[in-house]
């Protein structure tokens, strides 16, 4: 039997080869901690499901749904009710329904049916919740419909957990329910609104030691305390921690508080996967091989079927339709609590509890296959649902098609709708796209000029008129959707500067990598805007102040460099004063091949100040570099001299 090092020495390095290998076959990382629970289950009987090490495991999972408690707001929690408490509740009822009537023919009793659909109704939280956390889906269509269901799972472990010891005694069984329904709604009610006013103000009051082991202390106490009260009232671990990160959602402290937690989130969590691996006994799968796939694939198939179109009564579109039942047709780690309870109270025998194991940990282990390659499946439906959305891309190409030159703004949030009312000033033609339909209904109604649609699919680009249009400006700080905008727009119209805004410069080089003209970071801006002000208030002249900053920024925005003048260089724009101007340079013209030296663009007028070369952005260019297919110059200069410089790169 291993020490504890020995046993952590062990887990550490099979996780490194086995994380690494999945990694290099391009599968989920989880994957890998099932199959070293899976392996070295008869090597490791400490590591039981009842064992402290196995208990330490579930914090993984709390801190899990703390953290995507973090990515919700009450607000929005409350726009999900009707996927937690519609969606959800249909498919736990019908799932138990399905499965008292599935085994009724079977010669299985009515009350072993219903606890048997109990057990096979709860799905992985901590699984797909890793998943669609991973692949950035959480705030998608899909992904707000499984996280409905799986809330509502987690609020029926408490009831369910009365209701299978009772079937076996078939007495009091509506009052015990009702009162456990009652107790779960008290606990519920008290957390969400007085917690909603202690959590700032008691968040305050700890940051005002400015101590980081007294806050990593009270994140710690906040997130366990209310596990805890939630389990004690017979509720799951889990969702008090997702009501944890809810509340503090609401603050201003979120940030940190996610980057505290990763650190016990992370490892925890990979501890609780080999935790369930170690479920899986290969001795029972090969004796009952044929039951055991049996009811795998029952189990599998059922619920994608069942998910599938319940999802249907929420969505239209076929893919999301697909990923929310891929997403839910695997058992759950609550299902195993409810499964021995029923072994317990004889509802079931040990060997049947051994077959539904077993294909419970394999549908499992499938689950992240089942997600990864489902994926793919829904983005071949998405390719050819192009008639669901004609309306809708109709829509945006009638109102794109009068305008010529124009800006498309991705996004109408604050950022958008801020810098559209300084198109609209300026009179410079735009039309912007967003996926909020509430927003864009309001927006509209107003008179704003946006339309619905996705910024990151290249019909809806199209539409929007790409080809004609001056730049595109991704408005929204979320760097994937500004990655797949940059790809799109680089396959119709590679010539059009994309303009991205993101929170920091984390992933600057990524995104100037893949194509940006420009990357806007806030806090940059932030500190300038901050730094301008204390330098004034310190005694320092405007007039430097203002070569500070311009100094900055020209060094950080190579597309503004020469524009921040002093306040007495006045340019009449209205005139005819400097433009920017992006100029492709196609394969059929005749400079290919010729230096900048030689074109000699700054005699009319025209100055050379940024080249985009693909897959090098940021290249670093001199009167020496000779012009290749595909390169796109930015050049800056009145109306006029641009005309002639286009004229001249035209050979």
């Amino acid at each position: 039997m291993p020490s504890t090092l020995e046993l952590t020495l062990i887990l550490l390095a099979a996780g490194v080869f086995a994380v690494a290998g999945l990694r290099a076959l391009g599968l989920p990382a989880l994957l890998g901690y099932v199959l070293i629970g899976a392996a070295l289950a008869p090597f490791l009987p400490r590591l039981s499901r009842e064992s402290p090490a196995s208990h330490l495991a579930e914090f993984g999972v709390v801190f899990l749904m703390f953290s995507i408690g973090l990515e919700f707001s009450l607000a929005r929690l409350n726009t999900m009710r009707e996927a937690v408490f519609g969606l959800g509740g249909l498919q736990v009822v019908l799932t138990m329904f399905i499965a008292m009537a599935v085994g009724l023919p079977f010669g299985l009793p009515w009350e072993q049916g219903l606890a048997l659909g109990g057990v096979l109704a709860m799905s992985s939280t901590a699984i797909i919740s890793k998943l669609l956390a991973e692949r950035d889906e959480l705030s998608s269509e899909h992904g707000r419909l499984i996280l409905g269901v799986l809330l509502f799972q987690d609020l029926a472990v408490a009831p369910l957990i009365i209701f299978v010891p009772a079937l076996a005694q078939s007495a009091g069984l509506g009052l015990a329910l009702l009162l456990a329904s009652l107790k779960a709604a008290l606990v519920l009610a008290v957390i969400l609104v007085i917690g909603q006013r202690l959590m700032r103000p008691w968040f305050q009051w700890v940051a005002q030691a400015k101590s980081g082991e007294l806050f990593m202390l009270n994140v710690l106490l906040v997130t366990l305390g209310l596990a805890y009260v939630t389990d004690r009232a017979g509720l799951s671990l889990g969702l008090g921690a997702f009501l944890a990160g809810v509340l503090i959602a609401e603050t201003e402290y979120r940030y940190q508080v996610e980057a505290d937690i990763r650190p016990f989130r992370d490892v925890l969590l990979g501890l609780f996967f080999v935790s369930i691996g170690l479920l899986l006994d290969f001795g029972v799968v090969a004796r009952h091989w044929g039951e055991v796939l049996g009811i795998l694939l029952a189990l599998v198939l059922g619920k994608l079927l069942l998910a599938a179109l319940l999802a249907g009564l929420y969505v239209r579109a076929w893919p999301a339709v697909l990923r929310v039942g891929l997403g839910l047709a695997q058992a759950g780690e609550f299902g195993f609590v409810l499964l021995a309870l029923a072994r317990n109270t004889d509802l079931i025998g040990a060997d049947l509890q051994q077959i539904l194991l077993a294909a419970m940990v394999l549908s499992m282990l499938l689950a992240p296959l089942l997600v990864q390659y489902g994926n793919r499946m829904a983005q071949h439906l998405e390719g050819g649902a192009w008639v669901e959305q004609a309306v809708g891309v109709h829509e945006i190409a009638a109102r794109a098609f009068a305008i010529q030159k124009h800006v498309i703004v991705c996004g109408y949030g604050r950022s958008g709708q801020s810098l559209a009312r300084l198109l609209e000033a300026e009179k410079v033609p735009f039309i912007a796209l967003d996926d909020d339909p509430r927003r864009v209904k309001a927006a509209a109604a107003a008179g704003d000029r946006v339309v619905f649609g996705d910024a990151c699919r290249a019909e809806v680009l199209t539409a929007a008129g790409v080809h004609r249009a001056r730049a595109v400006v991704v408005s929204f700080a979320h760097p994937p959707s500004a990655h797949k905008v940059i790809a799109a727009v680089q396959r119709l119209k590679p010539e059009a500067p994309v303009i991205v805004r993101t929170v920091d410069d984390s992933e600057l080089d990524e995104l100037r990598g893949a194509g940006a003209a420009e990357v806007v970071p806030e806090i940059l801006e932030g500190a300038l805007m901050l730094a301008s002000q204390t330098l004034l208030l310190a005694g320092v002249p405007l007039a430097r102040v203002l070569r500070r900053i311009r100094q900055t920024r020209e060094a950080r925005y190579g597309a503004m460099r020469g524009y921040f003048r002093g306040l007495s260089d006045e340019l009449d724009d209205e005139a005819g004063g400097e433009r920017l101007a992006s100029l492709l340079v196609d394969a059929r013209r005749d400079v290919i091949g010729r230096s900048l030296g030689e074109l000699d663009l700054e005699s009319l007028g025209a100055c050379v100040v940024n080249l985009r070369r693909r897959n090098a952005h940021g290249y670093d260019y001199g009167p020496e570099t000779r012009l290749e297919a595909g390169d796109i110059l930015i050049l800056r200069g009145t109306p006029e001299a641009l005309a002639a410089a286009e004229m001249r790169l035209a050979g």
